[in-house]
């Protein structure tokens, strides 16, 4: 049986055409995930529960980005976090007993304060009755923040136990001679938890604006976190980077495309295979029609003629980036040990050769064409997948999206630029006004810790038995919106894509001496997003962007169109 491989490539038009895509540990895209994981919590123990909490987790497709180097960020942020946190903690804990609990008085200001984050919800576009509801909440705790503030003031300065004595408990009962000593002591608290929140920041800021800037972010050996010293992390990151760009994918069946993004449109049809009318048809197989449509797949990297080369390698459509590779999804169940996993050359052929006739219904083979828009935060994928049985021709195109990454991410160098290059007061205030949540976020910070590193401990995950993957570290990074631009590639890039492909099928039917008339006409309509019914008399097409031709002669007429 004669068949075709592609090997996973990038788009290379020729002499004097781009270099084509950068690595994907290199990207924009992948730079951006890893200053999310200094900036939002969430998403960093997310991927870490993800591809280091749960070893027997298969890692998803990684489009455009290397989601190891996002752990290894991942792990290096929460380790310096987890630092700065015990130091806050510490800090409550040794002012405890050296204020004789008076540092207790701040408690329900930061209680307060901790509650309205978590209101609020995330940073980016809260719902507006969130923000109304943490706005009070925060004034009440900046209530009671004054309220501890007065009451310390008098004793510190030599005013006497007057403001003390009416507390509840150990509170009120402090000695005139170390009272003062003690409230100054309480004072000064909120100073140094300053400094630590102050610290934090500046060394996030340094992490984002040195290791993860642009000049240097592309220089993997130079990375700190890459270098970090850790057995688990290191195996784990040679099994992620052999599994996220391999063409074998194993996957769960509840969501066999996780990595691709959000489906675009998906859309499928099948069309009787009819002779032609000139001559005898020959036999069609599904690599027959996948040869037919690769050639003019590639051809969308060449640019148009404009005149002269030099007009012509001046072109950047990212068209001129397009990849192609077939890949075989495989589900994981079945699999003894995540390392047994059949990533060879060999093992991933003898898949291809068998999926790529059989038409099975867990092992499926797909012709994937792949264009990576604004440094890769624009993926637009195209699965592909025909069939013949029957008699009937079966075609299966499943476009996904996946979003920028989320605009948290993408403001990190404007946010930590800000930060280091502010002066020494909006930095002081900066930190103080970020100080009253700190002791909160601390405490949940080490909670958080605890839990990954129990489930860690006892969860069995090193040894369970392999799973296909839950999240995607891209995915998880991903807005939900794009602009106006950027759906506008998306959609040129779907079309011509679409496009190529549908002709292609039309060609290896019409070059086998099979009738095409059926397939041009349900064409038209499917992939716009119709829905087709055939009958009698005519077809009828409901949706949006519809289109119904019929090229049905009559004698001494032409033939009719109409659209709906």
């Amino acid at each position: 049986m004669t068949q075709t491989y592609l090997p996973q490539q990038p788009g290379r038009p020729g002499p004097g055409g781009p270099a084509g895509p950068k690595a994907p540990g290199a990207s924009e895209a992948t730079r951006l995930l890893c200053a999310g994981a200094y900036l939002d919590g969430a998403f960093r123990d997310a991927v870490i529960d993800e591809l280091y909490v749960h070893e027997e987790r298969i890692a998803a497709p990684s489009l455009g980005i290397d989601a190891a180097r996002v752990l290894a960020h991942a792990l290096r942020a929460r380790r310096l976090e987890l630092g700065w946190s015990a130091a806050i903690v510490l800090l409550w804990i040794v002012a405890v007993p050296l204020t004789q609990w008076l540092i207790l008085l701040y408690v329900p200001a930061f209680l307060f304060f901790t509650l309205a984050g978590w209101i609020r919800g995330p940073l980016e576009r809260p719902l507006w009755y969130r923000r109304i509801a943490a706005w009070y909440v925060r004034w009440i705790g900046w209530g009671f923040y004054v309220f501890a503030l007065f009451v310390l003031f008098g004793p510190a300065i030599g005013g006497g136990s007057a403001g003390l004595s009416g507390l509840p408990g150990p509170l009120g009962n402090h000695p005139s001679g170390d009272e003062r000593i003690q409230a100054w002591c309480a004072l000064v608290l909120p100073l140094l938890l300053a400094w630590a929140v102050a610290m934090q920041r500046g060394q996030f800021a340094k992490s984002l604006t040195e290791e993860l800037s642009r000049p240097r972010f592309p220089a993997l050996e130079a990375d700190p976190a890459e270098a970090a010293d850790g057995v688990r992390f290191r195996r784990l990151s040679r099994r992620i980077r052999a599994e996220q760009h391999a063409p074998l994918v194993l996957y769960r069946v509840a969501n066999p495309f996780c990595g691709a993004g959000r489906p675009y449109e998906p859309w499928s049809l099948s069309v009787e295979l009819r002779p032609g009318k000139d001559r005898e048809p020959e036999p069609l197989d599904n690599s027959a029609i996948l040869r037919r449509i690769v050639p003019l797949l590639e051809a969308l990297r060449v640019p148009s003629p404009h005149g002269s080369p030099e007009l012509a390698d001046a072109v950047r459509d990212r068209l001129r980036d397009l990849e192609l590779d077939e890949i075989v999804f495989l589900p994981v169940v079945g699999l003894p040990t995540r390392a047994d996993a059949p990533y060879t050359a060999r093992a991933f052929e003898e898949h291809r050769a068998h999926a790529i006739e059989e038409g099975g219904e867990t092992r499926r083979h797909f012709l994937r064409i792949r264009v990576g828009g604004w440094g890769e935060e624009i993926v637009t994928t195209v699965f592909v997948r025909v069939h013949t049985q029957g008699g009937m021709l079966m075609l299966e195109v499943a476009p996904h999206v996946l979003r920028p990454v989320k605009q948290l991410y993408q403001d990190a160098d404007r946010v930590a630029h800000r930060y280091r290059h502010n002066n020494r007061f909006g930095k002081a205030a900066w930190a103080m006004g970020h100080t009253p949540a700190a002791a909160g976020r601390a405490v949940l910070t080490l909670w958080r810790g605890a839990v990954s590193l129990w489930r860690l401990a006892t969860g069995g995950h090193g040894r369970a038995l392999p799973e296909g993957p839950v999240r995607a570290v891209r995915e998880l990074g991903s807005d939900n919106d794009a602009s106006l631009f950027q759906e506008m590639d998306v959609s040129r890039y779907l079309k011509s894509i679409q496009d190529r492909v549908n002709n292609g099928v039309r060609l290896a039917l019409q070059e086998a001496g099979w009738e095409t008339d059926e397939f041009v006409q349900k064409i038209v309509n499917v992939a716009e997003g119709a829905t087709f019914i055939e009958t009698a008399k005519g077809a009828i097409a409901i949706g949006n962007r519809n289109k119904v031709v019929n090229r049905t002669e009559r004698a001494g007429t032409g033939g009719g169109r109409g659209e709906g």
